[in-house]
């Protein structure tokens, strides 16, 4: 029990930080630039960095209390698969190729729209792309899905963006991704590690979460076009097609490639021996591409590898609060639950307790999809999209409490859409 209070304590610790990095980022410039405290300060206010560097810490004092052996043995009992997943998947996603034909399909869509409405091309572009991004990721995982729907968001955004749209903008992004990925059972990590254990299938998942998941991210869409259609007009640019053709063969084959990684995803050894591959694929094919991503793949592995070290350490309190709740407190508890910890560990530990009834199940699964988009933490692609967005924020640092803040009013949308469906149409 000892050790479990200090993970938790450690966990409280890396939670408080991640409220603090944008004071690390100021407290780094009162440094000489290249000097030991500013790159030391530096670290700190990168927040993909917290987790894995207050989960380092831990495991160092964890070892001067009992011995380096028992901490060996728990590295290796922890499952590593998803970050893993998540630094291959993100960098295969945001190759040119695979971007060229999410712009393509984009630009397909919304010319589609705007032939049936009449309305500004920049509005169209947008409006598609915070709806179709995030569906997309019932398909191919909510971590490619933001990847690629981030970096069409980035080319969108003006260098002199207002700070008032762009924590909004991140939010309803967060928001969006975090439910969007529920119209199957393998895409959201959240449904994705309690699907087997329920014996939840496609049928299931798409009958209880899919109507509220897609309803909840066109309205949220909508409402943040209609509130800030002023600012996306003047602050947003269009989405231009690719200047230089892509080969149809390279693309086929970037797409393949990410969908050979979604499906083996969980044999760590193929998919990654599938991602050596690809590499070397892009090598040869390095004309039509851009510079690989790996430092942002490796920081979101990092990040998700330090929250997964916290996990297990939070069980001697979460389980007897989720015993102690009903169906509805459940469900609101578990978007609060979101916010402080990762959605699928919340998940995951709900699927460790012993007689959970089915709709307790479904209102903690939905709970921890509706509250994915309040912290960075909530939800494991929301670290892909901000390491995308950052030089977009001031010292490129995150304020936690204005991503909260802003999240509020898509979180609140993304709730009572999905407790209409658990709650009150699930009765008939």
């Amino acid at each position: 029990m000892q050790i479990e209070h200090l993970g938790a304590t450690f966990f409280a610790v890396a939670l408080l930080h991640t409220f603090l990095v944008s004071y690390f980022a100021k407290l780094a410039k009162k440094f000489e630039k290249g000097s030991a405290a500013e790159a030391f300060f530096h670290l700190l206010s990168e927040v993909e960095v917290v987790f894995g560097f207050w989960a380092f810490l831990f495991l160092i004092c964890w070892s001067l209390i009992d011995g380096i052996h028992p901490v060996i043995e728990y590295q290796q009992s922890l499952n590593m698969t998803e970050p893993l997943f998540i630094f291959c998947i993100m960098i295969v996603a945001s190759t040119r190729p695979v971007v060229t034909v999410a712009r393509q399909f984009i630009l397909l869509c919304s010319g589609t729209l705007l032939k049936v409405f009449k309305i500004n091309p920049v509005m169209a572009q947008f409006s598609v792309l915070l709806i179709l991004g995030p569906l997309l990721g019932s398909l191919i995982t909510e971590p490619a899905a933001i990847t690629i729907t981030a970096l069409l968001l980035y080319r969108m955004l003006d260098k002199n963006l207002d700070s008032s749209l762009l924590y909004p903008l991140i939010a309803l992004l967060f928001v969006n991704i975090s439910v969007g990925g529920a119209l199957t059972h393998f895409a959201a990590p959240p449904i994705l590690v309690v699907a087997r254990t329920w014996g939840w299938s496609l049928s299931d998942v798409f009958i209880m979460l899919g109507e509220a998941s897609i309803a909840a991210v066109v309205l949220n869409t909508l409402i943040f076009a209609l509130i800030y259609r002023k600012k996306i007009v003047q602050m947003l640019m269009p989405i231009e097609v690719d200047q230089y053709p892509m080969p149809k063969w390279v693309s086929l084959s970037h797409l393949v490639f990410l969908a050979a990684i979604v499906a083996t995803s969980h044999y760590t050894q193929v998919s990654f021996g599938i991602f050596l591959i690809f590499v070397g694929l892009v090598t040869v094919t390095k004309n039509y591409q851009d510079q690989l991503k790996f430092k942002e793949g490796f920081l979101v592995a990092f990040f998700l590898s330090g929250l997964i070290v916290f996990g297990s350490f939070q069980r001697w309190w979460l389980e007897p609060l989720i015993l102690g709740l009903n169906n509805v407190a459940l469900y609101l508890g578990a978007i609060g639950l979101t916010a402080v910890t990762d959605n699928a560990a919340l998940t995951y530990l709900g699927s460790q307790v012993p007689n959970l009834s089915d709709l307790s199940k479904w209102a903690l699964v939905s709970g921890a999809l509706v509250g994915g988009g309040l912290t960075i933490l909530a939800n494991a692609p929301n670290p892909a999209g901000f390491s995308i967005l950052s030089s977009k924020f001031e010292n490129s640092s995150l304020n936690a409490f204005k991503l909260f803040k802003a999240a509020l009013l898509p979180t609140f949308i993304a709730m009572l859409c999905f407790y209409i469906k658990i709650f009150i149409l699930a009765q008939f």
